[in-house]
């Protein structure tokens, strides 16, 4: 079905997040290998965003403090900082050709200072940006989907085209919603079930304008 709505994880799919939490890391002066650490730091932020809200700058402080024995300071400056870590070559013409086929929406584990920042790395605010902040849940919790179909007024359903590289906690959750999948497979990846898959945001621009809809 044609996509009346875009939604989309960013950190990981929009905004590199593998490239800047090595870079942050390392140039904090610590070991970071981002086959072993990775994985690592998400499984940890992930139960951590599944207890009680909290800010995810706090969130990711701790991850780091617990992973690397990071000073303290030095966590609270990249948890503050990582909306302005590097995105991906595609992300901004990609996402500027999906606002020309249907509304783009942020569904980000993350905060509204984080958002600020990343839409300014864009050049362009994104139809809407929810994120945990505002939110008060984290994703995988369905209560996050619910709360973006009130504010955009579109009802689940496949016409509603989530966007992620992580089909663990994002996909998984969006197809028992009924929504259509799209696995975009990044650096840092979980590979799982998607209707649609595209390189990059500009790969699925192009797929979207190629396909025969009803």
């Amino acid at each position: 079905m044609k996509p009346s709505l875009f939604t989309f994880d960013i950190f990981g799919t929009v905004l590199d997040w593998q490239t800047g939490l090595t870079n942050a890391v390392r140039q904090a002066g610590y070991l970071f290998d981002p086959v072993r650490d990775m994985d690592r730091v998400v499984d940890v932020q992930g139960a951590d965003e599944q207890a009680q809200y909290r800010a995810y700058r706090d969130i990711m402080r701790d991850s780091l403090i617990n992973a690397f024995g990071m000073a303290p300071d030095v966590a609270v400056s990249i948890g503050a900082g990582l909306g302005a870590w590097p995105l991906f070559a595609d992300s901004t013409a990609g996402m500027k050709a999906l606002m020309k086929i249907a509304p783009c929406i942020a569904m980000t584990n993350s905060d509204y200072s984080h958002g600020e920042m990343i839409q300014a790395q864009l050049g362009f605010p994104l139809t809407d940006w929810i994120c945990a902040e505002e939110a008060r849940v984290y994703k995988p919790n369905p209560a996050f989907w619910h709360i973006a179909a009130q504010k955009s007024g579109v009802s689940f359903g496949r016409h509603w085209w989530h966007v992620s590289a992580y089909a663990d906690y994002d996909l998984s959750v969006a197809r028992e919603l009924g929504l259509t999948c799209v696995y975009i497979p990044r650096p840092h990846c979980r590979p799982g079930f998607s209707h649609y898959q595209a390189n990059n945001l500009l790969g699925l621009s192009k797929l979207i304008n190629e396909l025969q809809f009803e």
